[in-house]
């Protein structure tokens, strides 16, 4: 992505987004704090990335992003009734921001209610008019143009190390790559692991899914064995025939350092300064459902600086908009220096790989979306810089050194503690013993009944969900603690009720279908994929396969 007929680049950069969140989906509820998660995500990251790739397509623009569209997510984002949930919560928002507007009107927040205001209805229209509410058909129409790559990850964002069995990663794997061709009608090419978390021997399970690369946290390939010859700044190539990309911690910085990062600047939207705790409460209606006040992601501040929450000064968006583009400029300024000397160093074109969170850029940081839009529009006044996706640095650079990754993940202190610690170890154990259930299971029922088939196949579901990666997160960051715990607590129960009736012969088809009904994740799940490896074949080495106490 230079200027037409120049010489090859000095180095590349590819961008990696990795939107997840976790299955919340609650029938039984009309309203439901935690589905907040979601509908805040659409309004805030989802929506405003896909509309900043429908105006560079529109426009000309080229642009090579990646970008991770977990599972779970893609099932909530194609469930009609959380579908329709949001809209309704959107309008609920808008209405909210049309009062904030008349009610500021001459004062020194109508800047700021305005934007908050044409947003929203850009966001409608966006995810109206143009996408007719199917937010993955948009973002498959880029990929199809070859604009996006869109990778996997694990089906419930498992992290796969701390998992029990070999049977109980492959099928993580196997059932992301099948939901993955349910919703973009073809296989996944890469995959981004659970929390980036790496053990030896999880190369050849991707392998067997015909993925061909993964992302790794940068200590995960340069304490690789032997050491990389070019360190973190082109991909390796694993035992097990996979492809692994380091994180660039120069390009997180950036980003993510609150005290180099960009999203901190003082003229950025305050992220915690929200309507839902400012505004009359008969203007939030039934955003609150008669519920305490909360966030509803509508704000009129700026951070300021470091200043408390009642001192913020009024957002000015045209401000803000200025400074998005100017950091864009300079994030690439400073990655053409950085390519140039890694260049002069290492002698063969480097490649920096700059992973994010996907929900950073509109949620966290509410001008994110406009700075990744300006990287592309401005991208052409750097021409030692290549643009690119993993899959067309391979196409370009089929070659790589062959090496054994080092156990790794992008967690605090670069291991699994996040996830495995004193407060969370109650987990695993339980987490391993329904593990061995749902390998038994599936190893001795050769001829299901119907019924069978589903309690079998909504087993594989519940033990699934309970591995998710993100309720031992929630729980280590003493967030929603307690919603964390039922989560994990319910799906395990579940599943062992789920297994007693199946092996005692006495399955309540009214149990099957209520938790069907709650948890219709993953129409495509075969229960087949948890059959017993072979006896030949290796346990993975490592926490997993050893007693957790």
């Amino acid at each position: 992505m230079g200027s037409p007929g120049e010489s090859r680049p000095l180095g590349s950069l590819a961008l990696v987004l990795h939107a997840h969140l976790p299955y919340v989906r609650h029938p039984e509820h009309p309203s439901f704090l935690e589905e907040d998660w979601l509908y805040e995500a659409i309004t805030e990251t989802y929506v405003p990335l896909l509309g900043m790739m429908d105006r560079l397509a529109g426009d000309g623009v080229p642009f090579r992003l990646t970008m991770s569209l977990t599972p779970p997510l893609c099932e909530m984002l194609s469930d009609p009734l959380l579908v329709g949930r949001y809209a309704a919560r959107l309008d609920a928002l808008i209405a909210l921001a049309e009062a904030l507007a008349h009610r500021e009107r001459g004062s020194w927040y109508e800047a700021a209610a305005d934007d908050a205001l044409q947003t929203l209805l850009g966001v409608r229209h966006t995810f109206d008019d143009v996408h007719a509410r199917d937010l993955i058909a948009g973002f498959r129409r880029h990929q199809d143009r070859g604009d996006l790559v869109i990778v996997t990850c694990g089906a419930t964002h498992g992290l796969l190390p701390l998992l029990g069995s070999v049977e109980g990663r492959r099928a993580q794997l196997a059932i992301a790559q099948e939901n993955y061709r349910k919703h973009f009608g073809r296989s996944a090419e890469g995959i981004w692991l659970g929390e980036c978390a790496y053990q030896r021997g999880v190369d050849a399970l991707i392998a067997e899914q015909a993925i061909r690369f993964v992302f790794l946290e940068t200590h995960g390939v340069t304490f690789a064995t032997p050491r990389p010859k070019f360190g973190h700044y082109r991909p390796i190539l694993t035992e097990g025939g996979v492809y692994a990309f380091g994180r660039d911690p120069a390009c997180s910085r950036q980003v993510w350092s609150a005290e180099e990062g960009y999203p901190g600047d003082p003229l950025y939207r305050e992220f915690y300064r929200d309507a839902g705790w400012d505004a009359p409460r008969e203007l939030l209606g039934a955003l609150l459902d008669d519920g305490p006040r909360k966030n509803v992601g509508l704000k009129l501040h700026r951070v300021t600086g470091k200043v408390p929450l009642a001192a913020k000064e009024p957002y000015v968006p045209a401000w803000a908009r200025e400074r998005a583009r100017a950091h864009a400029r300079h994030f690439l300024g400073e990655r053409a220096r950085q390519i140039a000397e890694i260049r002069a160093r290492i002698g063969v074109e480097p490649l920096l790989t700059a992973p994010y969170d996907a929900e950073l850029f509109g949620h966290w940081w509410y001008e994110g979306p406009e700075f990744i839009e300006a990287i592309f529009r401005q991208a052409h006044e750097h021409p030692t810089l290549h643009l690119t996706t993993p899959s067309e640095w391979l196409h370009r650079h089929p070659e790589a050194q062959i090496v054994s990754p080092a156990p790794s993940s992008w967690g605090d202190r670069g291991y699994w503690d996040v996830w495995l610690n004193g407060e969370t170890a109650w987990i695993y154990r339980h987490l391993h013993r329904a593990e061995e259930r749902m390998i038994e299971l599936a190893t001795t029922f050769a001829a299901p009944s119907e019924l069978e088939h589903r309690a079998l196949t909504q087993a594989g579901r519940e033990l699934l969900l309970a591995q998710s990666s993100d309720w031992a997160f929630i729980i280590s960051m003493k967030t929603t603690v307690p919603y964390a715990v039922k989560r994990t607590r319910t799906h395990l129960t579940s599943f062992d009720r789920l297994y007693h009736q199946l092996v005692d012969g006495g399955l309540d088809a009214a149990f099957v279908a209520e938790l069907e009904a709650r948890s219709p994740i993953f129409s495509e799940l075969d229960w087949r994929h948890w059959r017993r490896a072979s006896a030949s074949e290796p346990v993975l080495p490592g926490v997993a396969s050893q007693a957790i106490p």
